[in-house]
């Protein structure tokens, strides 16, 4: 049998915004609320893992996984500038102390898109303070979580503005964008409402690299011994005519951010599907190939290709963060996983230093602008009740995980 290296960690992952529920004091709290908006419904209660987390952990481990990826959530460790909750904070202790207790590795996000309002409302990134900021909250958090975590990363896919930059398939309508932008700037007080997944993707990088690189020394320096790293949004990009076109949009997207995970700990990579690359813009799938729900392209192999184009780049040790696919089809959830994890198994037989794979995600959540329809998890959940339903594609990774082997691959070829 055919098995993954000693000490593989194999895990699933959510997001704070997406999972706990009544995030209020956030920019994306106040986004989904006004109107008009590109948020499809409202967050609300969300999976209310905020006080479900210990059963949550608990139904992970029981799949047999031993690393769960959460994110700590500033808007409520600093819900005022100046201003730390002990309360948020003892939180996030017991989170971490509940994965511990279940024999679980965990893995802490600092910043997993969202921001308090007090930062939307200075201009967010886009201003001249925003790092220092960012780098003190770390620097906080880590002094009173830092004993109990195993693993961190301080952004989530920081390089996702300069990605959809290249998108063509998605339209997102720019009065649509303008007019809640200024809505969220009336119903905070504010000249201007700054938000990560809104602002300008190159401004927003010459802020985030530098204060990837001193947030992560500052939660170095704080108690505990564990690696940093950065999670980076990647696809298989695959050129349409000029591979010149393909390699500007890899130059531009991946390489600076890949540069800085150089100087990290650990790179995270997060892969979801391969893209067609033309001559200025991304063109889409092509007709009649299978989707997911999110109209990405059903595409596993994109895992293998993605490794194999950062382990040219980085020499440091590489996770997977996040993978997955939405889809209400969970056989082809296990096709997916199953496909993706041969190419995992393939890039590591090849010498890439592969050290995990976190599957996205752990429930079915907020999936952002896309509310609710999207359905990412290992575990449903009724949104009415918050019953935990274990899917069949969550016991056939947990299986994997328990015996650490590679998937058959005569199962699909």
């Amino acid at each position: 049998m055919q098995t993954f290296p000693s000490g593989f960690l194999w895990g699933a992952a959510t997001a704070a915004h997406q999972v706990e529920g009544n995030n209020v004091n956030s920019d994306l709290w106040v986004l989904e609320h006004v109107e008009p908006t590109l948020f499809a419904e409202p967050s609300l209660d969300a999976c209310d893992h905020y006080h479900r987390y210990a059963d949550d952990i608990r139904l992970l481990a029981s799949l047999g996984l031993n690393t769960y990826r959460f994110s700590i959530e500033w808007a409520r460790i600093e819900p005022e500038r100046n201003r730390f909750s002990l309360a948020a904070l003892d939180h996030y202790r017991r989170v971490l102390a509940a994965c511990h207790e279940n024999g679980v590795s965990p893995m802490v996000t600092f910043y997993h898109f969202s921001s308090p309002r007090w930062f939307a409302a200075m201009g967010g990134w886009e201003n001249r303070a925003a790092g220092d900021l960012f780098v003190r909250y770390c620097e906080r958090s880590a002094q009173h979580l830092g004993n109990l975590i195993d693993f961190a990363t301080t952004f989530n896919e920081p390089n996702l503005p300069l990605l959809l930059r290249w998108i063509s398939n998605i339209q997102i309508p720019f009065l649509t964008v303008t007019r809640m932008q200024s809505q969220a700037s009336r119903a905070i007080g504010a000249k201007r409402f700054g938000c990560f997944l809104l602002g300008d993707a190159y401004k927003l990088r010459d802020a985030m690299i530098p204060a990837h690189l001193r947030a992560r020394d500052a939660i170095r320096s704080a108690p505990g011994n564990y690696p940093v790293g950065v999670s980076l949004a990647m696809q298989d990009e695959q050129a349409v005519g000029e591979r010149s076109k393909r390699d500007r949009k890899c130059a531009e997207v991946y390489d600076p951010w890949l540069e800085a995970a150089g100087k990290s700990d650990f790179l995270g990579v997060q892969t979801y599907t391969r893209c067609r690359v033309g001559k200025n813009v991304d063109l889409g799938p092509e007709p009649g190939v299978e989707l997911t729900q999110m109209d990405y392209e059903f595409w596993p192999e994109a895992l293998e290709a993605c490794l194999r184009y950062a382990a040219t780049r980085v020499s440091v040790p590489i996770y997977i963060t996040e993978n997955g696919i939405a889809t209400s089809d969970d056989d082809r959830r296990i096709e997916y996983i199953r496909r993706a994890l041969v190419g995992v198994f393939n890039a590591i037989e090849s010498g890439i230093d592969v050290r995990g794979y976190i599957h996205w995600s752990l429930l079915d959540n907020f999936e952002w602008i896309f509310g609710y329809r999207p359905r990412f998890g290992l575990i449903s959940v009724d949104r009415q009740t918050q019953e935990r339903i274990v899917k069949s594609s969550a016991r056939y990774f947990g299986e994997l995980a328990q015996t650490n082997r590679v998937p058959d691959l005569a199962a699909f070829l």
